[in-house]
């Protein structure tokens, strides 16, 4: 016997609408270089439905791939919402990718049009004759001196909007599991990967962030995204502050530590998100601001070490909380706030519970796996496996690769490549990627363990972990360190200050002292660059 339930699609336009409907008041705020600029939500929503207009206008059928080459502007997401409302896809292509890959993931999405701002056109429009497929290039204008193309292909945004009539009555999507969106990996081992989301795998994640022990959006709360629109949907946070009614902070292009501390103290910011390394370039000039708005700063992409969440903690009087998941996993997938029984742990150990990277969430099925026997292994705390996922928002193949290859078992598990363990409250502990895992002698070492040990020294400002090749021992551990300005140690001071902390096995053969560790388009260390400059002759052999 079926429920008696209305058949209601879980999509996002109910979501648009009551935004526009109930919070028509509230505000969205972006940064622009002539200032800020701020616009209700009512003004923003008629936006959205001129858009929607425009899209038809341009003959973008249902189902056509639009993409954005944009940083995080109300402009953005209008987009965010009048394409995926409307019946077509949005793919939000990560403007810091290799030229090649830019072309390869607008070509190999299928892209009509391409939504750019004005500045990053000198990025994309040489490749206009590589991109048969883009019929239309709509310019943004965001303040730049950039010269607009004279091409029939060229609009002018705000032109089509203003030219354009509102759309009427609600926006309709029957099928909930049809596509909304489309955000490729980062390519670092070949070229990315498209994960499409569905509409109801990204309202499921929307009403995930509002719950009490996630991040917990409220009416309230006003969002700063750090972590790029271009990059997994913002981990949700767009699409969730609008569904909340949540004034929305948009920081545009200036992402610099100094300016997005600046926006937390003038519009009294209340939740912020972004990668480690934002976080940890921040940390200098925290004193400098009033933070006292702040209720939680959210991390993600990489391992949180322990001495940069408590910095922020001591300085700032919110420490940082770890969120794990990835592109496929849309992508929050566990979250590092504490519970009830962590009530009676000292501060030392509270901080040890932050550094993990959380709780998994509801409707996520985690599982370890012993990467040898292939046997399921228990969430005891100690033993460690590959973590593989499973859930409502989890991918279950990319764009045209049939079921995903090696990234997905049999049983249609996704196959993180993260080693982790899980204790029996269901809280993760990364201990490495399975590619930056150090064997030596037969024995494992942890690179990000390692990292955070080396980062605990006052002078270190950023440390990245590598293998290298040892004819004795198979691998070797070797220490990239980047110190503060004006601090000047020796490879010695590292090898001392680890002395004490980590078995005798685990020092580093090497320790190198570099300007910058270098990064990947979301920010995290490029570990593939680090083997390419230090050992070239082994960066082709098979990974683990």
């Amino acid at each position: 016997m079926d429920g008696l339930m209305q058949r209601r699609s879980l999509a996002l336009p109910p979501v648009f609408h009551r935004a526009e409907q109930i919070f028509a008041h509230k505000t969205m705020v972006t940064v622009r270089p002539d200032g800020v600029r701020s616009v209700t939500i009512a003004a923003w929503a008629q936006r959205v439905r001129r858009l929607a207009t425009v899209l038809d206008q341009l003959g973008l059928d249902t189902g056509a791939r639009v993409g954005t080459f944009a940083w995080n502007t109300q402009e953005h997401v209008e987009l965010y919402f009048a394409a995926p409302c409307s019946g077509r896809i949005l793919h939000t292509v990560n403007v810091r990718l290799f030229t090649e890959q830019i072309q390869y993931v607008i070509e190999h999405a299928s892209d009509e049009a391409l939504f750019v701002e004005k500045s990053l056109l000198p990025i994309v429009w040489p490749l206009r004759n590589e991109l048969p497929r883009v019929r239309h290039w709509v310019v943004i204008d965001d303040g730049s001196d950039v010269e607009i193309p004279t091409d029939e292909r060229v609009h002018d945004y705000d032109q089509l909007l203003a030219r354009a009539a509102p759309f009427e009555g609600r926006f309709e999507v029957d099928d909930e599991n049809s596509a909304a969106a489309i955000c490729y990996t980062s390519g670092t081992t070949g070229n990315p990967k498209g994960v499409v989301y569905s509409h109801r795998s990204i309202l499921l994640h929307s009403m995930l962030n509002l719950m009490a022990d996630h991040i917990g959006l409220s009416e309230r709360d006003t969002v700063l995204p750090v972590v790029p629109l271009f990059h997994v949907n913002a981990w949700g946070l767009p699409y969730a502050s609008v569904m909340a009614g949540a004034t929305l902070v948009l920081p545009g292009s200036r992402t610099d530590p100094e300016s997005i501390l600046d926006l937390v103290e003038r519009q009294r910011v209340t939740v912020t998100a972004g990668v480690p390394t934002v976080w940890n370039n921040a940390v200098p000039h925290l004193s400098r601001f009033d933070l006292s708005s702040l209720r939680i700063v959210v991390s993600g992409g990489a391992a949180v070490p322990v001495v940069l969440s408590e910095a922020w903690r001591v300085q700032a009087g919110v420490p940082i909380t770890q969120a794990w998941g990835m592109t496929e996993t849309s992508p929050m997938a566990s979250f590092g706030s504490l519970r009830s029984h962590h009530d009676d742990l000292d501060t030392e150990s509270l901080s040890m519970v932050r550094a993990s990277q959380g709780q998994v969430l509801p409707l996520i099925d985690l599982r370890l796996v012993d990467t040898d026997s292939g046997a399921e292994v228990p969430w005891d705390g100690t033993s460690v496996g590959e973590l593989q996922a499973s859930g409502p928002w989890v991918a279950s193949g990319y764009l045209g690769d049939g079921e995903g290859g090696d990234s997905f078992t049999e049983d249609g598990w996704l196959r993180t490549g993260d080693i982790a363990g899980i204790d029996s409250y269901g809280y993760i502990r990364l201990v490495d990627r399975s590619k930056d895992l150090v064997k030596s002698g037969g024995e494992w070492i942890s690179s990000v363990d390692l990292e955070n040990h080396i980062m605990a020294h006052p002078a270190v400002l950023e440390a990245a972990v590598i293998a290298k090749p040892d004819e004795k021992w198979s691998e070797r551990p070797v220490a990239c360190v980047v110190l503060h300005a004006d601090e000047l140690i020796t490879g010695d001071d590292i090898l001392n200050h680890l002395a004490d902390r980590v078995a005798k096995w685990w020092l580093p053969d090497e320790v190198h002292f570099l300007d910058e560790i270098p990064k990947t388009s979301t920010g995290k260390f490029s570990k593939k660059t680090l083997r390419e400059r230090f050992y070239p002759s082994d960066v082709n052999t098979p990974q683990r």
